[in-house]
């Protein structure tokens, strides 16, 4: 009796979420928005629903934090990895860098409008009281990276007063970073 009291109250610590495409939208819980609150995990609607990224979803699901419904049925982290990855062909090298981050205590937001994967805040500052202190670029360590696109992604860290993170992920799914600045001889 109570081995099944306890199991009744760790199930409603869990978060549902719904699959919406790219994204998955909770319930309208209290739950969900302390998720919001304490975490800044999504982005809180109009409706009081917390909307997830795809990159949230996996890592919620993972921790066991939220349960994520499918046309009724639960469906596992692997299954949601497996779609995810036919939408996104660099999802399990983004999910590395951004599982690594939140476990190491940062905020990590989208960052697409800076043409960057992620921003990354500082520990202990959430969205909305300070900016983002770094942009960051997931990088598999077999893939290639030209002058180009590395002087790109530089020009754009520094115009938006950000700093450079070169995420790499190696073989054992070990995440190195490495940040890029600009200096004047």
């Amino acid at each position: 009796m109570a081995a099944k009291k306890a199991k009744e109250e760790e199930s409603e610590k869990i978060v549902k979420a719904y699959v919406t495409g790219m994204n998955s939208i909770t319930e309208d819980s209290d739950l969900a928005r302390e998720l919001y609150n304490q975490s800044r995990f999504g982005a809180v609607l109009e409706s009081k629903k917390v909307q997830l990224s795809l990159i949230e979803s996996l890592y919620l699901l993972e921790k066991g934090k939220i349960s994520i419904l499918k046309n009724r049925k639960k469906i596992s982290f692997d299954d949601l990895m497996k779609n995810a990855e036919k939408k996104e062909p660099n999802i399990w090298t983004r999910f590395l860098v951004f599982k690594d981050l939140r476990n190491r205590g940062y905020i990590v937001k989208t960052a697409l409008k800076f043409g960057a994967d992620f921003r990354v805040y500082d520990r202990g500052v959430k969205p909305g009281e300070d900016h983002a202190k770094w942009v960051v670029y997931p990088v598999n360590e077999g893939e290639g990276l030209t002058w180009y696109e590395f002087a790109a992604k530089n020009r754009v860290a520094h115009s938006t007063k950000k700093r450079l993170l070169i995420a790499i992920v190696d073989d054992e799914c070990d995440v190195t970073y490495y940040e890029i600045k600009w200096t004047r001889p």
